[in-house]
């Protein structure tokens, strides 16, 4: 990758707001959008109960990593094949949301109560890495969906304690390339497992399997407004917009927050191109965007409050981030 496309990329970046990371946020929601001229959006916000003053990063190609392990042994050595843009987070060297120049998306999600790691082991030593380097390696080593899929276990992610949140996150991972492929990545039962992403979205727990269950129980909602009803000649008219979408859970939990990810990303009319479709994904994810104070946790120091930190798009089409 040139100078200019690296400058490209970071020039495009867009990390906004502060404050919102601790341990039991789960409030992260990704997207996908297509535009009618192929090119393909990834999205996402991002939640915590802290500041993470994540910087926007440019990883170029050749870049040496070692990967982390919980004894503070040296995992997996290698060195990326593609230049990386993207965002850190708690002052790491490390992508957990970012695009490398082949156009390959990677997020990394929160996935508290479901997420598991192998112990570290001899065996398992010369493969091994932390958890938030995982999307690193993935962005640095492969160009395509199917790529992935070939080689994601090739790695082992191993509990490696974060001082900053005080243990080893538990998360979870999407993948999206430039053709719209997608994938999930979650460490259940100490292995990751691999799941196809039709609809492009995640959020957090429980396991994607049951997000995908779960959307039945709403397959009828619509975007188009419920028609007048007659009722023995008594004729029952909607009271205004959005009838047929009602019934949409509103509240910030994950299993909400992805039927909305859903019915908003499947009702959204296709961008002429994939420009116009940036700005489109910055308009769906506003309505995930969760304001001071609405969402809390107590504990014996008092309430955690979480909110979002920021919203990023990838325009996986112009590499711009």
């Amino acid at each position: 990758m040139g100078d200019a496309e690296m400058i490209r990329m970071l020039a495009g970046a867009i990390v906004a707001g502060l404050l919102a990371w601790s341990p039991t946020v789960e409030a992260c929601t990704g997207i996908q959008l297509v535009a009618k001229d192929g090119g393909v959006v990834a999205a996402r916000t991002l939640e915590f109960g802290f500041d993470l003053q994540s910087n926007v990063l440019i990883v170029p190609a050749g870049t040496a990593f070692t990967g982390s392990t919980p004894d503070g042994a040296k995992g997996i050595r290698y060195e990326t094949k593609y230049g990386i843009a993207g965002a850190n987070a708690v002052g790491l060297p490390v992508i957990i949301d970012g695009l490398n120049e082949k156009g390959l998306y990677v997020g990394i999600f929160y996935f508290p109560s479901f997420a598991s790691y192998p112990e570290a082991t001899r065996e398992n030593q010369s493969r091994a890495m932390a958890p938030h380097e995982y999307a690193t390696w993935l962005l640095g080593n492969f160009a395509t969906v199917e790529e992935v899929k070939a080689n994601f276990d090739k790695v082992v992610l191993l509990p490696v304690v974060l001082d900053a949140i005080k243990q080893a996150p538990p998360v979870h991972f999407v993948v999206h390339d430039r053709t719209g492929k997608s994938v999930v990545f979650e460490p259940i039962d100490r292995k990751l497992r691999i799941y196809d992403n039709p609809l492009g979205v995640v959020t957090n727990s429980p396991t994607f399997d049951w997000h995908m269950t779960n959307l039945r129980n709403y397959i009828n909602l619509i975007a188009i407004n419920v028609p007048q009803v007659d009722l023995d000649g008594l004729k029952l008219a909607q009271f205004g917009q959005g009838s047929g979408m009602h019934g949409l859970p509103g509240d910030f939990s994950p299993p909400s927050r992805l039927v909305r990810a859903v019915a908003f990303t499947q009702a959204a009319p296709r961008s002429e191109t994939a420009q116009e479709t940036v700005l489109q994904a910055f308009h769906i994810l506003n309505n995930f965007d969760i304001p001071v104070g609405a969402v809390r946790d107590l504990d014996e120091h008092g309430y955690t409050v979480d909110y979002t930190l920021w919203t990023s798009v990838s325009d996986l089409k112009s590499l711009t981030y």
